[in-house]
């Protein structure tokens, strides 16, 4: 059977619209498919009506479901957590399943129209038969599902059920020997308890709303470039190789490299950062980033889940399913809660029934219906799965939950200079020669493959001049090159008198005559200067160490105020370093690039590789800056100390919860419909509390006085 080319979809030939195109003939799906297919200047966004339910995803991921409190378990179908009871959900990276959501839904209604009525008669004490037979159905179907999970092990559900099976059997032999009926408390209990689960399973949905944004980053098609004809086609069938045109408003559809053409690409979904980056031929570009203005045609060199964006969602995926530290507290006390309060409960019922109270069953069913191990359980994961959402999306990718609390204890930032607080490559910062000049020297160093070489052709670039072809080429050792272009001699050499320049100057002749000079170096990075304040303000220790020579790395260091340098530090030198600054109880974080830097990674109490474009490695530590922009560590650094405090804040509120609220269950102080309204609330604002780092703001900001702020340390450099 045909597919519709448009969005991939098999179709019945006999049933399928048809069209043709310059001798071709397509089936497709929808009306949508076909005009888009006939009209090739339709906008990217028009797309198939079967598309728009079914949300695209990376390639090769496959459904997995976990639990919110427990995300060790995962399985391949949904179901209830055996350690916990509550509902896996679908992870991140997958298209999920709502059905959770609309049994919730279903079973809420329904006993809450049954309730209704019971709790009316409850409070006017008439018809009890009548509230046995509405309160049933609530009882053993809408509560069904909590009966499920109670039995699987000690959990709130088990305290649910508990409670509501006292209040209903307790109220049927009361029924029986024509005493008081508590039937309203088990409906109104279990009707509560459902719209509670039903408020928290939507409130958790919207903790994965980041990694669903990088999901929906994805295009859903392609267009590729075969035998000189154009065609869109499904993003599954592009392959390593293929040519493919990028359009203004279209998405990039997997990583390459741009042959031919400009564009404007927004990369703020992938990096953070707002600005657009033009891109040109050789310009490397990342799948789901979008083209704003400008047409290019790219070469695919990584598709499916081998695309920067496939490997951030499994990152932040693996990252959500960690598990913290600080997490271990809440495990403890949840290992013992249930027990201790099925002991609290039943001294309750002890006591109040002693004292020949009539309330002591509902005391006690108050005591288990009221505590609440949840609010405990989801204190620290839906923290880190929001967290970790909030800071893929601009561009700090965090390995694991360990490291998010890790870094919240750093107080020394090892830097390296090159490629980190410097861009990495000499640039030409200062030109004192005309056009012409400029392009005579560059059409000379086209030969060349000398850094200072690619400076000067960049340069060149940047203003658009063209290039003459040279002849007679020739390498001057220790000086320069030279060479003939358009039958003149041109001799590009350097003129400092310091062997060990911060910036080098290099003098153009023509035909033995001085036509100008030009300044290069290697310029530090923008957001560097006021970046290294703001951490700073944040009372982070900031060092420099390098393997350049001294003079070059202390006047770097002097530009930036960095206070502490250390130059001509070999990699081996740097773990020592690290090692040095440990054993005097600092808590270290190192930041470098990945490759050489890696043995100081490791040693580091937290890593931080600073990522370019897709050569970004995802793997090398514990922290990934995708854009290798240092604004990233202090977003990294606000984030984690957010985090932790978030999931403080949720800690105590569960403890102070649990604390307080059973002790007055426990006192008969509280009645058991209003214990459940406070149970589902504890959990809500755990969640609700979580969710409130979406909104983090991230970027650096000026320090209130707009001074350079220091730290206390004291200044050592070498």
């Amino acid at each position: 059977m045909p597919k519709d080319p448009i969005c991939g979809m098999t179709v019945d030939e006999a049933t399928a619209l048809r069209a043709e195109r310059n001798g071709e003939v397509a089936f497709f799906c929808c009306d949508g498919c076909r005009q888009r297919w006939l009209n090739r200047s339709l906008p990217a966004s028009t797309s198939c009506c079967h598309s728009i339910t079914s949300p695209t995803k990376p390639v090769g991921f496959a459904t997995e479901f976990i639990c919110p409190m427990h995300p060790e378990v995962v399985t391949a179908q949904p179901s209830a957590c055996p350690k916990c009871g509550m509902a896996l959900e679908p992870v991140a990276g997958t298209t999920g399943d709502n059905s959770e959501s609309r049994d919730l839904q279903r079973r809420f209604l329904v006993s809450a129209l049954l309730t209704l009525p019971v709790a009316a008669l409850g409070m006017a004490h008439q018809l009890p038969w009548l509230q046995l037979a509405l309160t049933t159905p609530v009882f053993l179907w809408g509560g069904w599902r909590f009966f499920q999970r109670a039995v699987q092990s000690l959990n709130m559900f088990t305290l649910i059920m508990l409670g509501t099976t006292a209040a209903y059997l307790g109220s049927i032999i009361s029924l029986l020997r024509g005493g008081h009926v508590y039937f309203e408390s088990a409906a109104v209990i279990i009707t509560l308890v459902l719209l509670g689960q039903l408020l928290e399973l939507r409130a958790r949905h919207r903790a994965g709303s980041a990694i669903r944004a990088l999901l929906a980053l994805a295009p859903q098609t392609a267009r590729r470039i075969a035998n000189s004809i154009e065609s869109d086609v499904p993003l599954a069938e592009i392959k390593v190789g293929d040519l493919l045109r990028v359009r203004p408003g279209e998405k990039v559809p997997v990583d390459g490299v741009v042959l031919e053409g400009t564009g404007a690409v927004d990369e703020s979904m992938i990096s953070g950062e707002a600005m657009p980056v033009i891109k040109t031929t050789g310009s490397r570009v990342i799948g789901g980033t979008i083209n704003l203005t400008g047409s290019f045609i790219m070469r695919a060199e990584h598709v499916g889940t081998e695309t920067v964006l496939a490997q951030i969602i499994r990152l932040v995926r693996d990252a959500q399913r960690s598990r913290a530290p600080i997490q271990r507290v809440a495990d403890t006390v949840a290992a013992w809660f249930v027990p201790i309060v099925l002991t609290i409960a039943m001294g309750t019922f002890i006591f109040w029934a002693s004292h020949g109270s009539d309330t002591a069953l509902m005391n006690a069913v108050a005591v288990l219906i009221i505590a609440c191990p949840c609010a405990l359980g989801l204190a620290t994961p839906m923290s880190v799965m929001v967290a970790t959402g909030r800071g893929a999306l601009s561009g700090v990718l965090i390995k694991n939950a360990e490291a998010l609390q890790r870094l919240e204890q750093v107080n020394t930032l090892i830097v390296d200079k090159t490629g980190t607080l410097t861009e990495g490559q000499p640039r030409v910062v200062t030109v004192e020669a005309s056009d012409d000049a400029l392009r005579l020297a560059a059409s000379v160093e086209q030969a060349s493959e000398h850094p200072l070489a690619r400076a000067i052709l960049h340069a060149a670039q940047q203003r658009q001049l063209p290039l003459a072809p040279v002849t007679n080429f020739q390498t001057l050792p220790g000086q320069g090159v030279s060479g003939v272009v358009e039958n003149q001699t041109v001799v590009v050499q350097t003129e400092n008198d310091n062997p060990i320049p911060v910036q080098t100057t290099l003098r153009i002749t023509v035909n033995g005559r001085i036509a100008g000079r030009l300044g290069i170096r290697d310029p530090i990075k923008p957001s560097a200067a006021h970046t290294i304040r703001h951490l700073q303000h944040l009372g982070i220790r900031v060092v420099m160490v390098t393997g350049d020579h001294p003079h070059v790395a202390q006047s770097v260091a002097d530009e930036l105020g960095i206070r502490e340098m250390f130059a001509q530090v070999p990699p081996t030198r740097k773990v020592e370093l690290v090692k040095q600054f440990q054993s005097q109880g600092q808590t270290v974080a190192v930041a470098g690039d990945g490759v050489n830097d890696a043995p100081a990674l490791a040693q580091a109490d937290v890593g931080i590789a600073m990522g370019t474009g897709t050569q970004v490695a995802l793997e090398s530590a514990d922290i990934t800056l995708l854009r290798g922009d240092l604004r990233g560590i202090v977003r990294a650094i606000t984030l984690s100390r957010a985090t932790m405090r978030n999931i403080r804040q949720n800690l105590a509120l569960a403890f102070l919860y649990n604390t307080f609220a059973i002790p007055i269950a426990a006192a008969g102080l509280l009645n058991p419909m209003i214990a459940a309204v406070a149970m589902s609330l504890s959990s809500l604002s755990v969640v609700t509390n979580a969710l409130r780092l979406r909104r983090l703001p991230l970027d650096p900001i000026t320090p209130p006085d707009g001074t350079r702020t220091t730290t206390s340390f004291n200044h050592r450099s070498t």
